[in-house]
């Protein structure tokens, strides 16, 4: 039989036709390549979690100012059987205990400290879903919380790095009320304007708005819906593609992050909309992402790069399973890497991100992903639109 020879030209339209299978949806003729930041997942970080603990969902991650990693993650989402360990009981065998609320690693990979939880007695209310994860300029850590009826979680909780209780921002266990200054929502998400030591509060899961607090008192000292507009908390019914925008937000409202150049950018999550606003709450614009996703939508969460101009947005989209890096000035998709699964640099539910100070992109993922990734900057670069799985070059 005689044997084929693949010459270059021969390999790289087999490429091509291997990535038209795998990407349907986004493939059209050669394979496009645009400069933006490269990374490569790290399928080695985090290092194991001792005394067999296991992680619940994963519902955020901060970085701190050394580039210590702390996530936030569900108790009681660890399987069934493994909650009366949790709890103090005898687990029904060796594997696997829940691990705490809280948990710290350092930048590599090691777990370094764990805390947080109900506590009897205390002072505070513990969420009875938390919800994100943030630490401040003095290294204190902000905790939210989603959880509904019976006692909402309508309050904010701020510790020191080691867990040390420091303040209750909100009276817990109030209903949904988007213009109330005494409490929140259902916080998705905290983030900070330090120069002007202001937390801006993603509010969130009940409430509709964007909140500002003061970082010092807990008081609120302005709020927003969408487009600017005064919130409202009417129920504007099942988000539609086919329908036009509506004047305000859906629930959640998932993230709202502040930039120095005086902007805030806003997870509209179930409208698929970044929305942009002035500090002070008025519209600049918004952008649409992928507008046909329907169900959780596609704009979960928003870190930045780190350079002084902060020039470019990783934008989680938890339905389609991918981190998007845009130009932040022109909202404009440069290119998207990952994929739906369960191996390293895939997701199954891509729910929060951070960036540390060199760069590198850490991910959680709720549902039944339940754990924490790291994707190393590997520097600009050039790279096709669609990438796929960012598995690391030999």
């Amino acid at each position: 039989m005689k044997a084929s020879i693949l010459t270059a030209s021969g390999a790289a339209a087999v490429a091509t036709l291997c990535f038209a299978a795998a990407y349907p949806r986004f493939a059209r003729g050669n394979i496009q390549t645009v400069q933006a930041p490269r990374f490569e997942v790290d399928p080695m970080w985090p290092k194991p979690l001792p005394n067999h603990w296991v992680l619940g969902n994963v519902i955020g991650v901060g970085i701190d100012a050394n580039d210590h990693v702390f996530i936030v993650h569900r108790v009681d989402t660890v399987l069934p059987e493994t909650e009366a360990g949790a709890s103090g009981a005898s687990p029904i065998s060796e594997c696997c205990i829940a691990a705490p609320p809280v948990l710290e690693f350092d930048p590599a990979g090691n777990l370094v400290n764990s805390w947080g939880g109900p506590v009897p007695g205390a002072p505070y209310v513990w969420p009875s879903s938390n919800h994100g994860i943030s630490i401040d300029d003095k290294n204190n850590v902000w905790i939210g919380g989603n959880g509904g009826a019976p006692s909402p979680d309508s309050h904010i909780l701020k510790f020191t790095h080691d867990g040390k209780f420091l303040m209750q921002i909100g009276t817990p266990g109030q209903g949904s009320d988007s213009r109330s200054t005494s409490h929140f929502g259902r916080v998705a998400k905290i983030s900070f304007d330090i120069p002007a030591q202001e937390a801006y509060i993603a509010d969130g899961y009940g409430n509709k708005r964007v909140a500002v607090v003061d970082m010092t008192t807990g008081a609120i000292k302005r709020f927003w819906g969408a487009y600017g507009n005064v919130p409202s908390d009417s129920n504007y019914g099942a988000y539609s593609p086919d329908s036009a925008p509506i004047p305000q937000f859906r629930n959640p409202v998932h993230c709202a992050e502040p930039t120095p150049d005086g902007l805030v950018y806003v997870c509209d999550r179930v409208n698929d909309r970044i929305q942009v606003f002035t500090k002070a709450g008025k519209f600049v614009k918004e952008q649409r992402i992928y507008p046909n996703t329907r169900g959780d939508g596609s704009v979960w969460d928003i870190a930045f790069s780190k350079d002084p101009q902060q020039k470019y947005i990783f934008l989680a989209d938890g339905k389609n399973e991918r981190i998007y890096v845009m130009d932040r000035q022109s909202l404009e998709i440069l290119t998207m890497f990952g994929d739906g699964g369960r191996q390293p640099g895939e997701w199954f539910a891509v729910h929060s991100i951070a960036t540390d100070s060199k760069g590198n992109i850490y991910t959680t993922e709720t549902y039944e992903g339940k754990r924490i990734q790291k994707f190393v900057a590997k520097g600009m670069a050039s790279v096709p639109k669609v990438q796929g799985v960012v598995w690391p070059k030999k």
